[in-house]
């Protein structure tokens, strides 16, 4: 049964394949040419393709394949594989904070026209930004609901992070098995003690993306390195409780487009804040 599900998944993404091929050759590319010189049809046509059709496309067989699994990897603006997802942690939003806190980390600015300069101005001058903010990845069908960093040696562009998206259990233990278990956008409230799925990665300084040639942080490739940190520093701490270690789901092909080394491993732990 589990083999027949998966050969449906497999036609489903070939058809969707055929269909953006249709779509773009035969309806977008002749459309424009007959109304655009040549060159401008191709023009028009790739923009469309590359940053319309395509991300969306890209974005249906990934949730296609990622039904009822613990997720594997985030997904950028674009549609395709972002950082793997590798930590969850239960608690409250207050709790999440302070713990973090604790560990001499700072809370992300949220991303915006003057945050996004103030983070240039500290790339170019290497200048601490220590609430840098952070590029938005999606999970859940929105961006990260909040993010944490720790630099190294006092530079922006070297830096410990992660981002978090909150899942309520509640939803989680009503949806267990459906189809959409992993692919609601609902955001619990503040106070809800949640389920926090983090994707945590360590930059390491400056690079290009490989699609726009934006300038943006090169990150190290070994992300279980990074969550073994991330854990360690919570447990040295005190900060977890009754950790346990989930797989996720099976097929990633991370390593092939992000050159990310991952074993999948996600660890699970509830968050303790002395004193409470």
């Amino acid at each position: 049964m589990r083999l027949l599900i998966r050969l449906l998944q497999r036609l489903l993404i070939f058809g969707l394949g055929i269909f953006c091929v249709w779509l773009i050759v035969f309806v977008v590319f002749e459309t424009a040419d007959r109304r655009l010189p040549w060159i401008l049809a191709v023009g028009v046509t790739y923009g469309i393709a590359a940053y319309i059709i395509l991300p969306r496309a890209i974005r249906v067989g990934l949730k296609t394949l990622q039904r009822k699994r613990v997720p594997s990897y985030t997904i950028t603006g674009d549609g395709l594989p972002g950082d793997p997802v590798n930590i969850a942690l239960v608690g409250t939003l207050r709790q999440l904070r302070v713990v973090f806190a604790s560990l001499g980390w700072s809370e992300a600015d949220r991303l915006s026209l003057a945050s996004s300069w103030g983070m240039i101005r500290a790339f170019v001058f290497n200048s601490p930004y220590p609430t840098a903010p952070f590029s938005t990845l999606y999970l859940f069908g929105r961006g990260q609901d909040i993010g944490f960093q720790k630099a190294i040696d006092n530079s922006p562009r070297k830096r410990h992070h992660i981002r978090f998206w909150a899942l309520s259990q509640r939803r989680a233990r009503d949806t267990w098995g459906a189809a959409d278990f992993w692919l609601n956008n609902e955001r619990p409230s503040d106070s809800e003690r949640a389920l926090w799925v983090g994707a945590g990665t360590r930059d390491t300084g400056l690079s290009l993306t490989r699609l726009s040639f934006q300038i943006t942080h090169a990150t190290d490739s070994d992300t279980n390195e990074e969550r073994d940190y991330i854990i360690a520093e919570l447990r040295k701490n005190r900060s977890i409780e009754a950790e346990q270690v989930y797989q996720a789901g099976q097929g990633l092909p991370s390593e092939r487009i992000n050159h990310y080394i991952t074993d999948g491993e996600i660890t699970l732990a509830s968050l303790v804040v002395h004193g409470d």
